[in-house]
């Protein structure tokens, strides 16, 4: 490992002494006349599409619109900066366009997002006889614009890697029109990369305002505007953020059974952020709003201001892939500059470090030949901390230092590589009380194979050997979306509190006759890319692997 790719991030801790911190059915080719044109006169005429890669070097993105779809950029041209300051800033003047804040996000790069390039060949590699339909599967969500258009319009089986590598609508990842695209019909009832677009109304882009110019969207992109309350709702989220995986056992044979592999929306169901409660979406958080009413298009300056209007920062928790994907979008291909990843960057940091996590460390009791503390967590998330792919996690670590600053005791301690020095081979277990330096706090969901081993491999997930990731407040076993949200090996905890999203943590220091000054540091490291789980895939070389590994 290189750098620092752990970008654990410090979510708030606690130190000191003892105190803390769019159907054209006569088409078949699945690219269009444009799309074939500019192919042949980069490559010539004998090129491969199938197997051809473009030159990641180049940022331009050569197609404005496929049959379907507009990229991003084509929205830029009215949604992107103004010149002339006018639209898209706030009162003070600052610029928040659609466009810039969305270009550097994990969704605008989520198709060239190396790791997940490198995962999807390790599966293919793994299970060589599913490998169409994995791919097919991956790319449902993380290039839903392509994938849509091939499966809609062309009517393709499966769209693959190779497909996506030349295929300008699939490179734009979580495009414009894959969320404002989207049908109120069946929402929130989709998963697994079903995403439902209406072929007679494709072309319709919903959004938030009830009174819209729509004229100049429908002349120069071929897109209608229209009101649709549905584009506010968590539903939205869930085709993509809701994933159900079929098991196969070791040799590749499917099992018949399925495992949760993310329910982050189902997640949300099952907490008091839902509709029924406090009725605060997804959109809420990660698309927050301004106190600002904002004219949302420019070259039109007798357009009136819209309020409220939603920022399309789109921050989660993955500073690690958002500062690898800075350091080498040339190579990536990512139409995006430095300064609009350190504005995601920190966003990211923002979210992760202010709206998460709470923690509360009790002070130490001295109770014979032993210190006592209590590290108390609370989940300020609306779905389970950590939350999504599963080989995020998040640990404590402890550290008690004496009066001459010598560590007397330290859990949680990370090796240079960033992987977890006392960590169990298999898993480390779900603890209430910690009294040895080799256990360490990990939350986590574990996904185990049908030898009840962990696995990083996502087709043979077929249980949960431990999943103690903190659950969002007002989550509840008697609710109905509890069966795609289970926790698992917590051991009986009665500190892990459902409604409250909190979990108390006890330290047992020995005290060996000590009568000083004791200083406690508590922290929480979060890590998405932990070493365990990227092992595993480096024992396989592939093009995407061998790129992934040199940037990691």
């Amino acid at each position: 490992m290189k750098k620092t790719t752990l970008l654990a991030v410090v979510v708030p801790a606690f130190a000191g002494a003892l105190a803390f911190f769019p159907v054209d059915n006569q088409k078949n080719t699945f690219h269009t006349e444009a799309e074939l044109a500019f192919f042949k006169q980069r490559f010539g005429q004998n090129v491969n599409l199938l197997t051809s890669k473009p030159d990641n070097s180049s940022t331009f993105i050569p197609i404005d619109s496929n049959v379907l779809f507009p990229t991003a950029k084509t929205c830029g041209g009215c949604h992107g900066k103004d010149p002339n300051g006018n639209a898209m800033v706030t009162a003070d003047g600052t610029d928040v366009n659609i466009y810039d804040d969305w270009r550097a996000t994990m969704m605008a790069n989520a198709a060239r997002d190396p790791f997940w390039r490198a995962k999807v060949s390790h599966e293919m590699l793994v299970n060589p006889a599913h490998s169409l339909e994995l791919q097919d599967k991956c790319t449902s969500c993380h290039a839903p614009a392509g994938h849509y258009q091939a499966k809609l319009h062309d009517h393709k089986q499966f769209y693959t890697l190779a497909d996506l590598y030349t295929d300008t609508l699939g490179l734009d990842g979580v495009t414009c029109q894959a969320c404002h695209a989207q049908a109120p019909e069946r929402l929130g009832d989709l998963h697994s990369g079903e995403l439902n677009y209406d072929t007679n109304y494709i072309r319709v882009a919903y959004g938030p305002y009830e009174f819209i110019f729509a004229p100049p969207m429908h002349q120069f992109v071929g897109i209608t505007p229209e009101y649709g309350e549905h584009i506010l709702d968590a539903g939205q989220c869930a085709g993509c953020h809701t994933l159900i995986t079929k098991t196969v056992d070791n040799n590749g044979a499917y099992t018949g059974n399925t495992f949760v592999e993310q329910a982050t929306y189902h997640e949300w169901l099952n907490s008091r952020y839902d509709e029924a409660h406090d009725n605060v979406t997804c959109q809420g958080c990660h698309m927050p709003y301004i106190p600002d009413a904002v004219v949302i298009s420019a070259n039109y300056q007798f357009l009136t201001n819209k309020f409220p209007y939603a920022l399309h920062e789109l921050a989660g928790a993955n500073a690690t892939m958002l500062k690898l994907m800075k350091e080498n979008s040339a190579a990536l291909g990512i139409n995006a500059l430095p300064e609009h990843f350190d504005s995601t960057i920190a966003a990211t940091l923002r979210m992760l470090q202010q709206k998460t996590l709470d923690l509360s460390l009790e002070t130490g009791i001295l109770n014979g030949d032993s210190a006592h503390f209590t590290l108390k967590l609370t989940n300020k998330a609306g779905h389970k901390f950590p939350s999504g792919y599963p080989a995020r996690r998040a640990w404590i670590e402890f550290e008690v230092k004496n009066q001459n600053g010598e560590t007397v005791f330290h859990s949680g301690r990370a090796n240079p590589d960033f992987s977890l020095a006392d960590e169990d081979a298999n898993f480390e277990p779900h603890y209430n009380l910690i009294e040895n330096p080799n256990q360490v706090q990990i939350y986590e969901l574990v996904p185990g194979d049908v030898n009840g081993l962990f696995t990083n491999v996502l087709e043979r997930g077929h249980i949960a050997l431990k999943d103690n990731r903190l659950v969002p407040q007002g989550f509840s076993p008697d609710d109905p979306a509890y069966d795609t949200t289970r926790v698992y090996g917590l051991n009986g905890d009665p500190d892990f509190d459902f409604d409250a999203g909190s979990d108390v943590v006890h330290f047992r220091i020995p005290n060996n006759d000590y009568s000083g000054f004791l200083t406690v540091t508590a922290r929480v490291w979060y890590q998405s890319l932990p070493p365990k789980w990227m092992a595993p895939m480096f024992d396989y070389s592939s093009p995407e692997i061998d790129a992934f590994k040199t940037m990691f």
